[in-house]
């Protein structure tokens, strides 16, 4: 009863909107070093300063890599399991042979480990020189009928999912704050955070990827402040070696006919959201967004 008396002398934080005088969510000037219509096309593209990627590694995350760099990323730090960095050694060793005059660091981290994100984004932020933008492509899936799954099961995708992407925006948003130069973060979320996944059950994946496209929306709202922008994508079916093999067959015919665009996507297809959101010029006014690269599943 004591506890429930507290209740009514408790004082709750409250959150801070910006202002339009705040230098870090004001309109940028116009850039003055691009002259042709190109150089200002360019411009309004570019992605300016140093990114932590996590899920670094994997198909979306080395691709998401891939476009931050080749639009300006200054630096990279992808964070990922180290099993998971042996098995894409090829790839990110051509990665840092394609852009050689840029610095890329890998990092294995479990993203579920809070003291190893705290640390790993630190250290990321010292070897780099800062964090300017986090992209979060850590995830797991799981598809199990649900008077058969089990709390652990369900517990670890919400986990990974949901749990390890806040923990990462955190601890970037906590070196972004310290830097006083705001940032972007983008979450990736999923077309389950906006319907019922068919014909596969797959209800924790879709709770964490609801939570995720929610936890992007009420980020922004009260990190506006420091200049830091919370946004999320969500993705369609992808075609990446998680939905590949000929036992899947019968099951994207199924998401495909579900699709107006009657395929799944390609990888590179999901990169122009992330550029858009994590370009300080292009993306100055979007905050507490969802992105869908769906082939348009969700207009059904």
């Amino acid at each position: 009863m004591a506890d429930r008396a507290a209740l009514t002398l408790r004082q709750i934080p409250r959150m801070a909107l910006s202002t339009a005088s705040n230098r870090l969510t004001a309109p940028l000037s116009p850039d003055t070093t691009a002259q042709t219509p190109a150089e200002r096309a360019a411009a309004r593209f570019r992605v300016e300063g140093n990114a932590v990627v996590t899920g670094g590694a994997g198909a979306l995350g080395l691709t998401v890599v891939r476009a931050l760099l080749e639009h300006g990323a200054t630096a990279a730090t992808l964070f990922d399991l180290r099993e998971t960095f042996d098995s894409s050694a090829g790839p990110i060793a051509r990665l840092r042979a394609d852009f050689p005059e840029r610095r890329i660091y890998t990092r294995p981290v479990d993203v579920t480990d809070t003291e190893l994100v705290e640390k790993a984004m630190e250290t990321a932020a010292k070897t780099m020189g800062s964090v300017d933008i986090l992209c979060c492509l850590a995830g797991v899936v799981g598809c199990v009928d649900s008077l058969a799954v089990s709390t652990e099961a369900f517990t670890k995708v919400l986990d990974v999912n949901l749990t390890g992407s806040f923990c990462c925006a955190q601890a970037a948003a906590r070196q972004m704050v310290a830097q006083g130069t705001g940032g972007s973060i983008v979450l990736t979320a999923s077309i389950s955070a906006h319907h019922t996944n068919f014909p596969q059950p797959q209800v924790a994946y879709n709770v964490s990827k609801a939570g995720v496209a929610h936890m992007a929306r009420n980020l922004a709202a009260e990190w506006a402040v420091h200049g830091i922008r919370v946004n999320s994508v969500s993705p369609g079916y992808m075609d990446t070696v998680l939905n590949a093999g000929d036992s899947l067959q019968p099951v994207r015919e199924i998401w495909a006919a579900h699709c107006p665009m009657g395929r799944m996507g390609d990888v590179e297809e999901i990169t122009g959201a992330f550029i858009l959101l994590a370009s300080r010029r292009a993306g100055r006014y979007i905050t507490g967004a969802d992105l869908l690269v769906d082939g348009g599943a969700m207009a059904l």
